[in-house]
Parts: structure tokens; C-alpha cells; sequence
């Protein structure tokens, strides 16, 4: 070994010990008489000295090493006698006898600190520089501990970890697949899952009635700060089971993860309706960290003359509340806010409920003091509340009003890292209309049972289907999602024949797992979490880039290794693949 120590360890009781530390080096002070130098690794920074006693060549050697040397060095625990008490090793230092330059370094392209002045773009294309780092590396630790204590609490309960096939076959729903062609099958190609889920539905027809695995996925769709076109989830399913199996097991999972993990005791997580979260929040992921909720106004406002509220399908508002002091310059900024293209409102009312108890709003054209007494009653103001009304089409008014209370939200501080909502979502639609195709999706998969109670609506109104299917949400992300499955082959052909399959095209996709469910399969369900958001909201990231040993950037470039790349014309051809078009 190169070593009989780690530089995070040593401390006053290890005086006079002989050791051997191996690492980096942090930074080096020459000053003179004495030299010292701070040696790194990821357990911590010691301090080493050299001084005029030392050997001639020792201390040439301590000069020559500069930032991110590879040194091994050999000396005595002494007591430290200007102490730095914010650091595990900070009362010790080695007074070192030999040292070793194990491998010299360039100059890194930017400070190995924890406020480094390198760029994003620097970073990744140096990640192996950046992943030294104390920050990315805590987050890595982090994800370390939450991935070994889900083993823990699933193992538990008697789930088993199995991997399932990367090499899958590629289906039309949901977003789109990466393909990759088969060699030995020209013209052939493989998908690679966007999750294993038909995979887990086998194994609870053969008798595996608890499975779960921590696994990458992939998905060929538009990128963001919380989405990787490879990515991890925690996935699992069990047999034998209704809904409210599902959300205790995992609800004890994520209160389990937060005990073990930071340290919080979660309360009993509350539930709430897809229906109650659109009405109240225009979300099916709301931030409950804050109130704040939706006020519908029609029954208040309509019927007075003034066109914008007359004309829209919905006027919906928030209480601010002690926002009523907000300049004109404020109540302007949120105006263009909400009229940003990502928003798309034409145009935000307010009302102010001021300090002396008058009432003050942008349309006083059409609204006069009483029937603005109705707005305040509707909201339940008081002095010092703002009130903020947008109107127009109901399913596109409540998404706008949506990220205009997430605004406020942030610019009244109520969105802070450190505070933590778990909600779980409930009764979800079971189809959504897509314009573009003209028939009804899956909102989340084909596989999702119905609301038994619902089934009959298939026919009639598709639209208003309800399904076993729900969400874990956290500071307004969702961070888990699953569903009862449909384990009857009629049922299951029932909803490829709403979803706009034709006999033969549900055979050709999914005939194995048709025939499956004529074998015994049990009652099953399941949940997966997304394992990189969730570590990034334990670590209070906004992105999970820092929580990914190698992420790819907004464009699904790996800048550090140049990939994608283009391959050679022998290797397409081996592949069957043309090169022109």
C-alpha cells in the first residue's frame, strides 16, 4: 500500500505517529524557512511542513511540486501551531522525512476549489478534474448512501434485485427510443429501454412477487437541467397488491431515505386528487411547500361590461399575500412575465388591499369599491394582500397562473431547499387527447389499469376515465410515478383497441406479454422513482448534472470523450447501415 493513512483521518490523538499519506497536492506556500504544502485526497487535506532542518533535497523536492502533483510522503504527527479548526485534521500537520513525486501535472485548466472559476462547459470537458472536487464529490457520496440505504429498507421487505435486458425491442409509445441496429440481424435493430417495465410485469407472472433494481434507462427526447438521455430509477413492482400497498411501502421508503440520509423526520406524506391539484395549483406536481392556491372568480366578476373576463371560459387568481406595496415598476415586471412566450398570457389584473382597507385594482374602469369587496371576499384578503387575476382558455389559464405563483413564490422566499412538501397525486386521467395524432395517449403507459368503477366510460366518454395511477411529488417535481396494472388479457386488448392499435399491430408489439397474462398472472402494481432528481433535491440542486458522475450537456453531448461520434464507413456497412441518403 501507499499508504498507512488517508489525508481525511489524522488528528491530535495520532501525535508522534509515523505515517505514509498519498494524494494530490491542494497548494504550496514557500516562505523562505519553511515550506508547506496542503495534500489531498477524498477524505480531506493535511498539512505537510518542511523546514530549514530538513534535508537539502528534501526541501528541493517540496519546491518543485506545484497544484494536482500525485506525492507520497513519509513523516511524523505533530501539533499544528496556528490550528484550523473548520477541517477533521486541522490541530496536526506531518512533519515529513521523504517524500516521492508519484506522477507531476499540468496546470489545470481551472481551481480545484469549492468556488472554482471554471465555466460549466470547462468543467464537463474536464470532469475528471471536476469530480475532485469537494461539492461534486460530496453529491456523489450523497447519491452513494441513498442508493445503499434503498437496498437496505427494500431488502427489508423482501424485495429481490433483478436486471433486466438492456437490449429490448422498441415500441411506439411514449417518447422516442434509441435504436441501436443488429449486426447478426441486418436491417434489425434494438431499442434500449426507457424503463423495464413489461420486463417487471413478467417477473410478477413468474412468481417474483416483490422485485425492485436501481437502473439506467434511455430516452430520446428534449433536453433540460432535470432531464439526461440516460438516466437512473429506482424501479420496482409487486404482486398481490392494491394502491394503498404501493403507497405505504413507498412512502416508508422515502421517510426512511430522509431519516437515514439527512437526517429529517417526515411527516405522514398528504394525498390529493389530479382533479384537486389542477383546481387549486393549474399542476399535477404542486409546490405545497407555500399556499397561495387558486381562486376561480367567473360566478364574481362576469356580467359587468369588461370583455376580458365576459369572454374567457375561466378567470382564476392568487392572493400575494403582503405583496400590496409592490410598485408600478413590480407590478410591470410580473405583467411581462406572464406574457413571455414559456408563459403566454396576453396581460395580468391585479387588486390591491391596501393598508387603510380601500380596495385598488388596475380595471377600477369597470369594477367599483363593492364589487371589488366581492373579489376580496372570494380571496379571504387583508390589508396588505395583492391580488393576481389572469382570465382565458381553462386548461391554459391555470398552467399560466401556474408559474406565476411559482414566481412568487420564489421572490417571496418561499421555496427554500431546505424545507421539504411530499405530496402524493392521486387519480389521474387514464387517456390524454393528442391533437397532433388525433387519438387518445396513454398518460402514463399502456399498461395502467382503469378505475373498475370506470371502465364502461371507454366506450362513451374516453376522456373521463380515471387510473389506478399515481405520483410521488416533492417541492414541485415529481419524483415518482406508477400505477396498478392491468393483468387480464381482455382488458388489456380493451385498452390497445382505445389507444388506436389494431389487432395485429398489439400482437406484433406486445404478444408476449398477452400471452403471459393467460399463464396466471397475479394482481400487480408498481412505482419508479427518478433516482438523479431525487438526489439533486437532497443535495438542493437545481440540475442533476452534479449529481451524475458523467453527465451530457442540454444538447446530449458528452464533451469530455466527444460523443456522439461518427463511425467509419466499414462499421455501418457491417451494420447494414447506408451512408447516403
Amino acid at each position: 500500500m501507499h499508504r498507512t493513512h488517508t489525508c481525511g483521518e489524522l488528528n491530535i490523538n495520532d501525535l508522534g505517529k509515523e505515517v505514509t499519506l498519498a494524494g494530490w497536492v491542494q497548494k504550496s506556500r514557500d516562505l523562505g524557512g519553511m515550506t508547506f504544502v496542503d495534500m489531498r485526497d477524498r477524505y480531506g487535506i493535511t498539512q505537510l511542513t518542511f523546514n530549514t532542518d530538513d534535508d537539502a533535497a528534501l526541501r528541493a523536492t517540496a519546491r518543485e511540486v506545484s497544484r494536482e502533483f500525485v506525492i507520497k510522503v513519509t513523516g511524523k504527527v505533530i501539533e499544528r501551531t496556528s490550528k484550523n479548526l473548520k477541517i477533521p485534521t486541522g490541530e496536526i500537520e506531518i512533519k515529513v522525512s521523504g517524500m516521492e513525486i508519484l506522477n507531476p501535472a499540468k496546470l489545470p485548466p481551472f481551481l480545484i476549489e469549492d468556488e472554482t472559476d471554471g465555466g460549466d462547459d470547462l468543467r464537463m470537458k474536464y470532469r475528471y478534474l471536476d469530480l475532485r472536487r469537494n461539492p461534486v464529490r460530496n453529491n456523489l457520496v450523497l447519491r452513494h448512501k441513498m442508493a445503499q440505504e434503498t437496498r437496505k429498507y427494500l431488502d427489508g421487505l423482501n424485495f429481490i434485485e433483478v436486471e433486466t435486458p438492456v437490449l429490448i425491442k422498441s415500441t411506439p409509445e411514449g417518447a422516442r427510443d434509441f435504436v441501436v441496429p443488429s449486426r447478426m440481424n441486418p436491417g434489425e435493430f434494438y431499442a434500449l429501454p426507457q424503463s423495464p417495465q413489461t420486463f417487471k410485469q413478467l417477473l410478477m407472472v413468474s412468481g417474483f412477487d416483490r422485485y425492485f433494481q436501481i437502473v439506467k434507462c434511455f430516452r430520446d427526447e428534449d433536453l433540460r437541467a432535470d432531464r439526461q438521455p440516460e438516466f437512473t430509477q429506482i424501479d420496482c413492482e409487486m404482486a398481490f397488491i392494491e394502491q394503498e400497498d404501493i403507497l405505504n411501502v413507498f412512502e416508508g421508503l422515502i421517510r426512511a431515505l430522509f431519516k437515514n440520509v439527512k437526517g429529517v423526520d417526515l411527516a405522514e406524506v398528504p394525498r390529493m386528487t389530479y382533479a384537486d391539484a389542477m383546481r387549486l395549483y393549474g399542476s399535477d406536481k404542486p409546490d405545497t411547500r407555500f399556499g397561495m392556491q387558486f381562486v376561480e372568480l367567473n360566478d364574481v366578476v362576469k356580467g359587468v361590461g369588461f370583455p376580458v373576463f365576459d369572454q374567457a371560459e375561466l378567470v382564476v387568481g392568487i392572493n400575494a399575500e403582503g405583496c400590496a406595496e409592490y410598485t408600478r415598476k413590480q407590478l410591470d415586471e410580473l405583467t411581462e412575465f406572464v406574457k413571455r412566450p414559456q408563459v403566454g398570457a396576453t396581460g395580468m389584473i391585479y387588486c390591491r388591499h391596501n393598508a387603510d382597507g380601500t380596495l385598488k385594482s388596475s380595471v377600477d374602469k369597470f369594477y367599483d369599491e363593492e364589487q371589488l369587496r366581492k373579489w376580496s371576499a372570494a380571496f379571504n384578503t387583508r390589508p396588505g394582500d395583492l391580488v393576481l387575476v389572469l382570465a382565458g382558455k381553462a386548461d391554459k389559464v391555470r398552467k399560466q397562473l401556474s408559474e406565476l405563483r411559482l414566481e412568487m413564490g420564489n421572490r417571496l422566499g418561499l421555496r427554500d431547499k431546505n424545507t421539504f412538501a411530499p405530496l402524493w397525486v392521486l387519480d389521474f386521467p387514464l387517456l390524454e387527447w393528442d391533437e397532433e395524432s388525433g387519438r387518445y395517449h396513454a398518460m402514463h403507459h399502456p399498461f395502467t389499469s382503469p378505475k373498475p368503477d370506470d371502465i364502461a366510460l371507454l366506450d362513451t366518454n374516453p376522456g373521463d376515465v380515471r387510473a389506478n395511477a399515481y405520483d410521488m411529488v416533492l417541492n414541485g417535481t415529481e419524483i415518482g410515478g406508477g400505477s396498478i396494472r392491468i393483468h387480464d388479457r381482455g382488458l388489456q386488448s380493451l385498452m390497445f383497441k382505445h389507444l388506436g392499435f389494431s389487432p395485429e399491430e398489439a400482437q406484433k408489439q406486445f404478444g408476449f406479454l398477452m400471452e403471459a397474462f393467460e399463464y396466471g398472472a397475479p394482481p400487480h402494481g408498481g412505482i419508479a422513482f427518478g433516482f438523479d432528481r431525487l438526489c439533486s433535491l437532497f443535495a438542493g440542486l437545481d440540475s442533476i448534472r452534479d449529481v451524475i458522475a458523467f453527465p451530457k450537456n442540454n444538447s446530449g453531448k458528452d464533451v469530455m470523450i466527444d460523443s456522439p461520434s461518427t463511425i467509419d464507413d466499414k462499421q455501418l456497412a457491417e451494420l447494414s447501415i447506408r451512408t447516403t441518403l
